[in-house]
């Protein structure tokens, strides 16, 4: 891969380094963005994408190297600074403040006495013209997730950004809202703007973006534009080949639809089942109908469906987070259960490793914790799952993790068990949303460990082809109801929309 010419460039990142303590997040990196452009940076999660950006928002001060805007050097101190060059970035957690109304957000951090009417009067003006209508009087947290985004980059444009960064935006979104989404950031480029995507998801880089930047544990390793490469020279470069697991994580990934169903052992005993199985929710709503079904172990069930179908409800029935309204549910007393939402349901962010690790059967314990077992359990799991905490091992916040490795920290909570043993049952919710191939690739292998272990194993995800790939057998949620999937592919995406072969 050859770099760009460094014609017409907005923003140069030259030689960034970057540490947190001991640990080298940014070695060298560069980033050369052309005015008019969508540049997508790639990379594993963990590779300094997010922290390159955060230097380029003046969210974090570089360690060294140098940051120009159109060909002059710049100290980018704070956000403020950022913003005041034109430089907008919409993050991958989302900043808004959900209690107040969407005009109340893009004024928030402006100057000046709040002006209501004006405030209104710009998300609509800022709406119109990049094409993000919203509601400037709705409550921010009334919107879906994807209007949630909308007002993110509602809030940047309005800052008068010429130059807008956006963090994995596709992955908080089902596959239509992602399409959705990266079809309009093609079309805002179009139109004159400059872009950059941080995004894991090579297809997107290479079917929406101008030019691609690979980064690989903190340094950039090509350049190019995205016209003149391919999926398997971006996975290259992503991956290396130091450790010898590439092609088994390519393989894993892109794998067909019964690429591992040889590998499944035979089911055993029932480990869960439903029978009439209802939930009606807060708002009065049925959202699961008298679903059927039973989970076996050594079994691996997929469960698809479109979004608000009821499936989600459905796991957390299984996971034991919601009570049943009627029918009868029968599960295991062990249950690893891992969310879709890591951070809002799964970690507490601030506490160690070796804290997060104590939340699995913290109910069940009497007594004083017993750190010290835990601390040397902790780093086991750290080993064995490939959770790169650096030298602070198990004593680091799970903050500081980067996406891909909180995900595999709850993975290792969840599917080891604690004192009483290892689950019986494992219910997983969109369990690779927005993790790079090879995290991907960790995840799913654990998964099938887990069945072949002899754990029934349910997973949602918003995949089809994923769960297509993953999954033994297929449940298919529509408007509440729970029925065996088709054996064909179409047919599936067919049963999702309610229309039954």
């Amino acid at each position: 891969m050859t770099h760009p010419v460094n014609d017409g460039v907005i923003l140069a990142l030259d030689g960034i380094v970057k540490r947190f303590g001991a640990a080298v997040a940014l070695d060298g990196a560069s980033l050369a963005v052309r005015r008019g452009t969508l540049h997508a940076v790639l990379g594993e999660n963990g590779a300094g994408k997010t922290t390159l950006m955060r230097i380029a928002f003046g969210m974090l001060p570089p360690d060294a190297g140098t940051i120009r805007l159109d060909g002059v050097a710049r100290r980018l101190a704070s956000p403020a600074d950022a913003i005041a060059a034109g430089i907008g970035m919409v993050h991958q957690h989302f900043t808004v403040v959900p209690a107040m109304t969407v005009a109340e957000n893009v004024a928030l951090g402006g100057r000046g006495r709040y002006d209501a009417r004006a405030a209104a009067d710009r998300v609509r003006e800022v709406g119109a013209r990049a094409g993000l209508a919203l509601d400037p009087d709705a409550r921010a947290g009334d919107l879906s997730v994807a209007g949630q985004q909308r007002l993110e980059i509602v809030k940047a444009l309005a800052r008068d950004a010429r130059l807008l960064i956006l963090d994995e935006p596709a992955a908080v979104l089902g596959p239509a809202e992602a399409r959705e989404l990266l079809t309009w950031l093609r079309g805002y480029v179009d139109a004159g703007a400059t872009a950059v995507l941080i995004t894991h998801k090579l297809r997107d880089a290479l079917a929406f973006a101008d030019d691609v930047t690979v980064l690989r544990r903190g340094r950039t390793v090509a350049t190019a534009r995205a016209a003149a490469t391919d999926e398997t020279a971006l996975t290259r470069h992503m991956l290396g080949a130091a450790d010898g697991t590439d092609d088994a994580a390519l393989a894993t990934v892109g794998a067909g639809p019964a690429a591992h169903h040889d590998a499944a052992p035979t089911a055993g005993p029932v480990r869960a089942a439903a029978r009439d199985l209802r939930y009606v929710d807060a708002r009065g709503v049925t959202v699961v109908r008298d679903a059927t079904f039973e989970l076996r172990a050594g079994e691996l069930v997929g469960v698809v469906g479109v979004e608000g179908s009821g499936q989600r409800e459905l796991l957390r029935l299984l996971a034991g987070r919601l009570a049943p309204t009627a029918g009868t549910l029968t599960r295991p007393a062990r249950v690893g259960f891992v969310p879709e939402d890591r951070h809002r349901d799964a970690l507490l962010l601030d506490g160690s490793l070796v804290e997060n690790v104590a939340l699995r059967g913290a109910g069940a314990r009497r007594g004083l914790v017993p750190w010290t077992a835990l601390g040397r359990r902790t780093t086991t799991l750290l080993e064995r799952f490939d959770v790169r905490a650096g030298p602070a091992g198990a004593t680091l916040p799970a903050r500081a993790l980067s996406g891909g490795n909180q995900q595999k920290l709850v993975v290792a909570r969840e599917l080891a068990g604690d004192e009483t043993g290892t689950p019986e049952l494992v219910v997983a919710e969109n369990p690779t949303r927005g993790l790079d191939v090879r995290a991907t690739a960790a995840v799913l292998a654990r998964l099938r460990d887990a069945r072949a272990a002899g754990a029934a194993v349910i997973v949602y995800s918003s995949d089809l082809d994923e769960v297509l790939a993953l999954a033994d057998r297929v449940l298919v949620v529509y408007d509440g109801h729970v029925r065996p999937a088709p054996a064909e592919r179409e047919a599936v995406g067919r049963a999702m929309l309610g229309v039954f072969d």
